[in-house]
């Protein structure tokens, strides 16, 4: 230790002489006054840090208040213990001076105190230049991505960006298909379901009223079931006079439901606001889950949308039903579909030619990023062949073009440069590419779903009213749609008998060896017999006496008052002598023992003199 009769002492940080009876004071500034840094504690044990300073006892600078990164540099153990040390300095109001020996030791550790605090001193500067480079850094990224919709890359593909007002392009629009990017906001650019929501429409008119019902939207895939319920949402959204939940019945449970309804009732009694909650794929929702929304669609609670491709008189409860409004949305058609082709084309910068000689050259854009030209007639294609699907069509628009872009990139620059019909980066749509990526049309069928019955039922009513071609295409519907030969032809036993009857009652042998041949060689060999089978049905001549006079006798049984009549005595079969004594077969007269007809009553005695026929 230094000696009493000291009367200065050099300060470790700054290596300026000061008198003892100042230097701890002129310590403790000289650290906090200094750089946001930390201060490496004095190796020395000889030293009592705590009692020499509180802050070298924490080990770090006390942080400026203006910096508050420098806070986040300091371990929640120093904290509280330098909170500590304060308060104990504070209760004791006095603090031990620093004492430093004069020593030989006493150079070493003001040496090696001066090159740590030097050496932290630069560690800080240099990863407070790190973080300014770092920063500046993310800025350059953040404006690169401002300009991305403006000056494309080599990687992006400018087709798929969409041209609107935001710079910046979020990951879910990026890599989200073109179908998904092109959904409409609002019911004027909602196209090709003018009987359910048009202008003169009842839902239409509720809308814009802002009174939005409970429905369940019914209808084909790609009709627009969900894009409507997006408009509805940003409708909601842009008034703030309600709140959209949407849920999937494919991902979402009870408990997610419940979890809506408990947040709708605090909005509905603190907010004042009401809660929409659209269900996705409703039918997937059994019917004691369906049951958990009965009590909170009846008091207003929430508002429910469903969706489903699904029938909703056998898919959603009925007490459900009776408090929603179906919407029937129907395929969308041909020209709805060019209606949005064409206008998805427009907002993506596509262009549309008749002829290739209305194709311009591209001269100003780079060749790596051609402009896409798409032939006109190739759009009626697409809008043919999608069966009404606009989600189909979109993304196997999406798929052609791509392909024609990437086959554009992988070419040479020679091949660029030098197109066949001699114009510059140009990438060309044509019908054979949109029949290339289609491969077949896209043929609308459900095994076990509405269109399997809507199907079945046409071609068992075109065998009725003896239309050969219509039960041809009927039958081509069904199975190119996958359908089972085995059921189709079981179909055909019963129309056979149902339809033809003894009209001609061969049909009811062609009709089960079509199913026996079935049975034996199955698709695809088996439709010409199918095909056989239901011409043949066709154009047999028709009978409906047997079909009729059974139902007849049905509903004799069936509307019958009081207990149903027994049979007669003489009818009864009597193989014991019991039965023989009770009466049983007394009376009876075998036919085949009469030469003439016989004359006796086959019906109970209420019903004797029924005729089924006339």
């Amino acid at each position: 230790m230094a000696s009493k009769e000291c009367k200065t002492s050099e300060c470790p940080i700054c290596g300026r002489s000061f008198d003892i009876s100042t230097i701890n004071q002129h310590v403790n500034d000289c650290l906090n006054d200094g750089d946001d840094a930390c201060v490496i504690t004095q190796p020395n044990k000889k030293r009592k840090s705590a009692e020499m300073n509180p802050n070298a006892a924490w080990g770090c600078l006390k942080p400026s208040s203006s910096t508050e990164q420098n806070e986040s540099r300091v371990s929640p153990e120093n904290v509280k213990r330098h909170k500590t040390l304060q308060k104990s300095s504070t209760q004791t109001k006095s603090a031990s001076p620093i004492m430093v020996d004069e020593d030989s030791s006493s150079n070493e550790i003001k040496a090696e105190v001066q090159s740590q605090t030097k050496t932290f001193l630069s560690n800080t500067s240099n990863y407070q230049n790190r973080q300014k480079t770092f920063f500046s850094t993310s800025n350059k990224a953040d404006d690169n991505m401002n300009n991305i919709s403006s000056h494309p890359t080599k990687s992006q593909n400018p087709f798929f960006q969409k041209k609107t007002n935001s710079t910046v392009k979020s990951a879910k629009s990026e890599f989200s298909p073109l179908a998904e990017q092109m959904r409409p906001l609002t019911l004027e650019n909602y196209i090709g379901q003018d009987k359910a929501v048009g202008e003169k429409s009842l839902l239409h008119s509720l809308l814009r009223s802002d009174h939005i019902p409970s429905m369940i939207l019914w209808g084909p895939p790609g009709c627009g079931k969900t894009t409507l319920a997006r408009i509805i949402a940003a409708r909601c959204k842009n008034e703030g006079s309600a709140k959209f939940v949407q849920l999937s019945a494919t991902t979402s449970g009870v408990n997610d439901v419940k979890e809506v309804i408990k947040v709708a009732k605090n909005d509905q009694k603190l907010l004042r606001r009401k809660t929409v909650l659209f269900l996705d794929e409703i039918h997937r929702f059994n019917k004691s889950q369906q049951d958990t929304l009965l009590p909170h669609v009846e008091d207003g609670t929430i508002n429910l949308i469903g969706a489903t491709t699904e029938n909703p008189s056998f898919q959603v409860n009925s007490a459900l039903l009776s408090r929603c409004r179906v919407i029937v949305l129907e395929k969308l058609s041909a020209d709805a579909l060019k209606m949005i082709i064409t206008r998805a084309l427009s907002e993506l910068g596509a262009k549309i030619y008749k002829t290739p000689d209305n194709i311009e050259n591209n001269t100003a854009s780079n060749s790596l990023e051609p402009v896409v030209w798409i032939e006109e007639q190739a759009i009626g294609v697409l809008a043919n062949l999608c069966d009404g699907d606009a989600r189909a069509a979109l993304n196997s628009l999406q798929m052609a073009v791509e392909s024609r872009i990437a086959a554009f990139k992988n070419s040479s620059s020679n091949q660029r440069n030098k197109q066949k019909n001699g114009v510059d980066n140009v990438a060309m749509v044509t019908t054979e590419h949109i029949k290339d990526g289609l491969q077949r049309s896209h043929v609308l069928y459900d095994k076990t779903g509405e269109e399997h019955y809507n199907i079945v039922s046409a071609l068992h009513k075109s065998i009725r009213g003896s239309d050969a071609s219509a039960s041809l295409y009927w039958l081509a519907r069904m199975l190119e749609g996958g359908e089972n030969p085995l059921y189709v032809s079981r179909r055909l036993v019963r129309c056979a008998s149902e339809d033809i009857g003894l009209a001609d009652p061969l049909a009811l042998n062609q009709a089960v060896a079509a199913y026996q041949a079935c049975h034996l060689i199955g698709m695809p060999e088996c439709e010409v017999i199918l095909a056989q089978c239901v011409v043949y049905m066709a154009r047999a001549p028709k009978s409906v006496e047997i079909y009729e006079a059974y139902n007849k006798a049905k509903r004799k049984v069936k509307e019958h008052d009081g207990p149903l009549p027994g049979v007669p005595l003489h009818l009864r079969n009597a193989p014991t002598k019991l039965m023989k004594n009770l009466g049983y077969s007394k009376g009876y007269k075998y036919n085949p023992a009469f030469k003439n007809p016989v004359e006796q009553d086959y019906f109970p005695e209420e019903l004797i003199g029924t005729d089924f026929f006339t």
